[in-house]
């Protein structure tokens, strides 16, 4: 049996993260390893998981996501996915993330404010 490409998403919003798990977590060759709140937890998990991918948001606090991800290229070249509400195609945030080593991009999931909290209402 092949083993399933490791995920660690970074994204600080909660709802986002367990979005970006389910999402990951549904296909059959992946799963998500950790999530972080930031980059600098996201350093920590880096070198106690060591992932195989990493999904990354632009806006974040701390450290904006392409700062990390310019320090993650030099010290541990992986490939990273954005995941933002910034990253449209041609825009000046993507072309700078795909220059610093992203191999690629995607807006982040459209989730209604009700529908995500309502998920994490107890029931």
């Amino acid at each position: 049996m092949k083993p399933r490409i490791k995920v660690l998403c970074v994204d600080d919003s909660a709802l986002i993260r367990d979005l970006m798990t389910k999402i990951i977590e549904s296909q059959p060759d992946m799963e998500v390893v950790a999530t972080a709140p930031d980059p600098l937890v996201a350093r920590d998990l880096i070198k106690r998981h060591n992932p195989d991918v990493l999904t990354l948001d632009v806006e974040m606090p701390r450290m904006d996501g392409l700062d990390f991800l310019e320090r993650l290229m030099r010290l541990r070249p992986m490939p990273v996915l954005m995941v933002s509400s910034l990253t449209q195609r041609g825009s000046e945030i993507t072309l700078r993330a795909l220059e610093l080593g992203a191999v690629d991009f995607v807006a982040k999931p459209e989730v209604g404010i009700r529908e995500g909290m309502l998920e994490f209402m107890p029931t």
